[in-house]
Order: C-alpha cells, then sequence, then structure tokens
C-alpha cells in the first residue's frame, strides 16, 4: 500500500514537471520571438529611426512642417538627442565632408585659441594639383611653390571659401598620404557611430563620399566643441599669402542667430549645409544644430536651415541694425562649383 501510494505521487510530481516545463518552454519560445524582431530591426542595414528618442531640457518631437519639403534634414536642440526628419539615407554631402576634414586635422594636432599651428611649405605638386582641381571648375585657393601656410590659414581656406586643394594637402600634410587620411575619416566615422556614413576623399569632390543628415549632425556637434573650429567657422573673412583675403561661402552668418558651420554644393548632392544657430527658446539661449543635404541648390539650402531654425525658435529672429560691435557685412563674391 505504502508503495502504491509513493507512486501514484512519483506520477504526479511528473506530471506537474512537464506542465511547467511545457509553460516555461511557451515563455522563453515567445521572448526569443519578440527579440528576435527588435534584433532584426535594429540591424537591418536600411532601416534608419525617422526620430530619435530626444532627451534634455529642449528634447521635444519636432511636428513634421519643421523639416524641408525636399532632401532630408536632421537637428539638435541644445543638449536634446538628434532628430531626423523623414527620407534619411545615404547621400552626397558635397563640401560638408570638410567638416570631418577639419575635425580630424584638429585633432591630431590641436591648436589652442590665439595659436597658428605648425608652418605647412607648398610644392610644385600641390601647384599642378591646383590647376587641375581648377580646370575641372572646382573650388580653391591660388597656391604657390614655397608658399607657407600655417595650420590655421589651411583650415580657415578649407573652411571659409571652401577650396578643395586645401583639403588635400592638409590630407598629405596629417597622414602621409590621400588615402591614409581618407581611412581614418571612415575609423573617426564608426567612433562617432555614424553607421551610414562613407568617405572617399577629404574634399567631398567626389560624389562617392555619403553620410545622412542625422550622422553630419553628431560630427558637427562634436566638432564645434573644439574653440579652434568654432571660430574659424563663424569667421566672415581671412587672409592668406597668395590667395590674398577669402571670404566664407555662409551667407547666412552673422544673420538671424546663425555662427558657422559649412556649405557644400554639387550637381550631384545639390545643395546642402551643416549649420548651427543661437536662439532664445523658452527664455533661455539656445543652440540649434543642424544639417539638411539634397536641396535644389545652394540657396535652397540656406532657406531651408533658416525656415527650420525660426520654426523651431517658435518666431524669426530680430536682427539689431548696423552699429558699434555689429557692422554690416558684405555679401562673399560667390566662385567657383563646390563651395
Amino acid at each position: 500500500m505504502a508503495y502504491r501510494t509513493y507512486g501514484r505521487r512519483t506520477t504526479r510530481g511528473r506530471r506537474i514537471r512537464r506542465i511547467r516545463f511545457a509553460c516555461l518552454l511557451v515563455v522563453v519560445v515567445a521572448i526569443a520571438a519578440v527579440l528576435g524582431v527588435r534584433l532584426a530591426a535594429s540591424s537591418s542595414p536600411t532601416a534608419i529611426s525617422a526620430v530619435e528618442v530626444p532627451r534634455g531640457e529642449h528634447a521635444r518631437q519636432l511636428p513634421r512642417e519643421v523639416w524641408p519639403a525636399s532632401g532630408q534634414a536632421a537637428v539638435q536642440i541644445g543638449q536634446s538627442g538628434v532628430q531626423a526628419g523623414p527620407n534619411q539615407h545615404a547621400a552626397p554631402i558635397a563640401s560638408v565632408a570638410k567638416v570631418m576634414t577639419a575635425y580630424l586635422v584638429l585633432r591630431d594636432h590641436p591648436l589652442r585659441p590665439g595659436e597658428n599651428g605648425p608652418t605647412i611649405t607648398l610644392t610644385d605638386a600641390d601647384v599642378a594639383d591646383t590647376d587641375r582641381r581648377r580646370r575641372r571648375d572646382e573650388s580653391v585657393v591660388s597656391v604657390a611653390a614655397g608658399e607657407e601656410l600655417t595650420e590655421l590659414q589651411a583650415l580657415q581656406a578649407l573652411l571659409l571659401p571652401s577650396a578643395n586643394n586645401i583639403a588635400g594637402v592638409l590630407a598629405r600634410w596629417d597622414a602621409g598620404s590621400t588615402d591614409r587620411f581618407v581611412a581614418r575619416m571612415n575609423a573617426a566615422a564608426r567612433s562617432l557611430g555614424m553607421t551610414h556614413t562613407r568617405y572617399t576623399d577629404p574634399s567631398g569632390y567626389d560624389g562617392a563620399t555619403v553620410s545622412t543628415a542625422a550622422d553630419q549632425v553628431r560630427l558637427v556637434g562634436r566638432a564645434m566643441r573644439l574653440p579652434v573650429f568654432a571660430a574659424v567657422v563663424a569667421t566672415p573673412s581671412a587672409w592668406l599669402p597668395v590667395a590674398g583675403i577669402v571670404h566664407s561661402t555662409n551667407t547666412l552668418l552673422g544673420r538671424g542667430g546663425f555662427v558657422g558651420v559649412k556649405t557644400g554644393s554639387t550637381s550631384v548632392a545639390g545643395g546642402c549645409f551643416a549649420f548651427r544657430a543661437i536662439r532664445w527658446i523658452d527664455g533661455k539661449r539656445t543652440t540649434i544644430t543642424g544639417v539638411v543635404l539634397g536641396q535644389p541648390g545652394l540657396g535652397a539650402a540656406f532657406a531651408a536651415a533658416d525656415a527650420m531654425v525660426d520654426r523651431i525658435a517658435g518666431q524669426p529672429e530680430r536682427e539689431a541694425p548696423p552699429g558699434p560691435g555689429r557692422p554690416q557685412r558684405a555679401l562673399p563674391p560667390r566662385t567657383g562649383r563646390t563651395p
């Protein structure tokens, strides 16, 4: 009798264990299915979140009317996360690529405010490269063999008149060759989480240099932490030994709160503009960092950025009239086809 009682309890225990095991198996399968869907979505090379989860004081989801009607755009308001509009896909970025070139040069050869940095001596090969680029109607500044540019002057030539020839000079000076420098550009992009970016040249003239607006906003935010970079892109003009006075291609600079950053325009990329503006939002001075790509011309890129900033801030910026400490800045002459 005792034996049969033990057997009944054993059978019942086995049944209970089987039921528990079956329930546990169902739960495990369900969890695995959910995780599988999430992993597949996150690992898809074509899946780019339209709006990233923002954080910070001014982190609010932007309405659709903020974004330009064509191309793509992204923005960061204050210290919030990057918010990206529709149509995010890898596209040519033209001379906006020079933000990465300048960022790497300053990372490898840091400058403090007021420093000029080491001297770069230009060669016959640099003159020949400039002539070749000029024949292709690229944006260049005049150079001469034996000319000496400080690092600061080279960065000014790169970022203000958007000189493609100086992008090559800086790449070779920094890494020993253009190919090695481009490899560093891509390594830096990966380290910054720019997963949809690929650089093939230091100037952006090559249409195979591609990125997204969201990726470029991340880079611009990092570059603007460097005081010398921020100072250069906020400068309307500079003097170079051979080229003389050169002007920024950014015609919004000093207007509507705009304090930089970089223009870009080719027939393949359209009008591109990485920008930063400072506006008052909710009674607080706030930075608005953004990028617009693929606009129908550089003028359209300026208009798109200006409209974005106005809509984010809630009103147009009222500019003070020219006066002491705020001179009227003449528009720079527009030359070249790849600013």
